[in-house]
């Protein structure tokens, strides 16, 4: 039996870490003389109090949400895939080489060509580390981080030497043709407020879909029960005929694919060109977020919400309070990534303690010392005749 609610491991231990985090944050604000109440009223007014900052909030909320589903996938199968960064920029490079290449007639093929470049290009540079995880026995953190520096260095000289426009100094592509571009949250939803400057876009929606494809694929098809097997267990895994290669490689390059596709919102939905360092450390905040989250896909969704909303109010605290610069506001993200990461057992076991503590004693006593269901019959030994053989 679990030792709490599934309902108190999924919300209320996140819950309890981030009023921590921002209580330690308030204090932080307070120690360099401004107000902790103000500076939370303006974060709170700056992602949520008009369309304006919901469209920001939900563009990082979008992008968070497909980096936290990618390495929600490799936890599952025991893999710890910091490669979102990496991954993502190669998807961008998947999604410009696509847009640029074809002229599209109209948004919507051009956007299914996006999605299906941009995990394809993703899962590519994932299925190394994979095959050296599988095949060589790198560990998969190790090369994750180099290939992030790789697919960097990578996308610099393209943009540099490639990509970049005839006679502009500027690394970035050309914008992509007019019928590529996706809708705005402007066009479908500008009924409820939202302006042409809110970068968020019609790939929200492919995010939310990533989600039920995640959930499907991970609780409900045999692949699934077969990645989180591997994950509990690789030696019960093995003894049941999973085969452990194939499942890292298909772990990583769904996982790389999911990174991949963040660049639909950036590359294809807001810069509408490929631009050098569009992804901005989602990658990194991809970990975070399937830490809180708790690698379930509502979960995800729900931590990528929060760390759009302290993005977003991050930028307004700034403007609005000068006196708080761009480090505070990575300082208080870091509290709030600290303690619902790091510190995750500084309130799991208090809160493991209690639950144990208000649990009635009966039930206690009957998981410690199950009843049998049924009576146990003796098992007789076999009589043996005096010649030595079975009667």
């Amino acid at each position: 039996m679990d030792k709490m609610p599934k309902w108190a491991d999924v919300l209320l231990i996140p819950l309890i870490s981030v009023v921590l985090a921002l209580l330690v944050s308030g204090l932080v604000v307070a120690l360099i003389g401004e107000s902790p109440v103000r500076a939370m009223e303006v974060m709170v007014r700056g992602a949520f109090g008009s369309a304006y900052g919901w469209g920001y909030t939900l563009y990082y909320a979008t992008n968070f949400i497909f980096t936290g589903l990618a390495v929600a996938v490799a936890f599952h199968a025991r893999m710890f895939n910091i490669g979102g960064e990496g991954q993502a920029a190669i998807g961008g490079l998947g999604v410009a080489v696509i847009l640029l290449g074809v002229a599209w007639p109209h948004w919507t093929i051009a956007l299914l060509a996006a999605i299906a470049f941009s995990a394809l290009f993703g899962a590519a540079w994932a299925a190394i580390p994979a095959y050296l995880q599988a095949k060589r026995g790198s560990h998969i953190v190790i090369t994750t981080i180099m290939f992030n520096y790789i697919a960097a260095s990578l996308l610099v000289y393209l943009l540099v030497n490639v990509f970049r426009v005839p006679g502009s100094m500027a690394p970035e592509s050309g914008r992509f043709a007019e019928p590529a571009h996706l809708p705005s949250a402007s066009d479908f939803a500008g009924f409820l407020g939202f302006p042409a400057s809110a970068p968020l876009n019609i790939s929200f929606f492919i995010a939310l879909l990533a989600c039920v494809f995640v959930w499907v694929l991970i609780w409900r098809t045999r692949l699934g029960y077969e990645i989180r097997s591997f994950g509990h267990s690789e030696t019960a895994a093995v003894y049941a005929g999973i085969n452990p290669t194939r499942i890292i490689m298909i772990s990583m390059l769904i996982s790389g694919g999911l990174a991949g596709m963040m660049a639909i919102n950036v590359v294809m939905g807001e810069a509408e060109r490929l631009v050098l360092d569009f992804v901005e450390g989602a990658g990194f905040v991809g970990i975070a977020v399937a830490l809180m989250g708790r690698s379930h896909p509502v979960g995800v969704v729900l931590a990528a919400l929060l760390f759009g909303a302290l993005y977003q109010g991050g930028a307004e605290l700034q403007f609005e309070m000068p006196a708080i610069s761009r480090e505070m506001v990575v300082v208080i993200q870091a509290l709030v990534i600290l303690f619902t990461g790091a510190l995750d057992n500084m309130v799991r076991m208090p809160m493991e303690r209690l639950f144990l503590a208000l649990r009635p004693r009966g039930a206690v006593g009957a998981e410690a010392n199950p009843v049998p269901t049924s009576p146990v019959e003796p098992h007789e030994p076999p009589k043996v005749d005096p010649q030595g053989s079975d009667r």
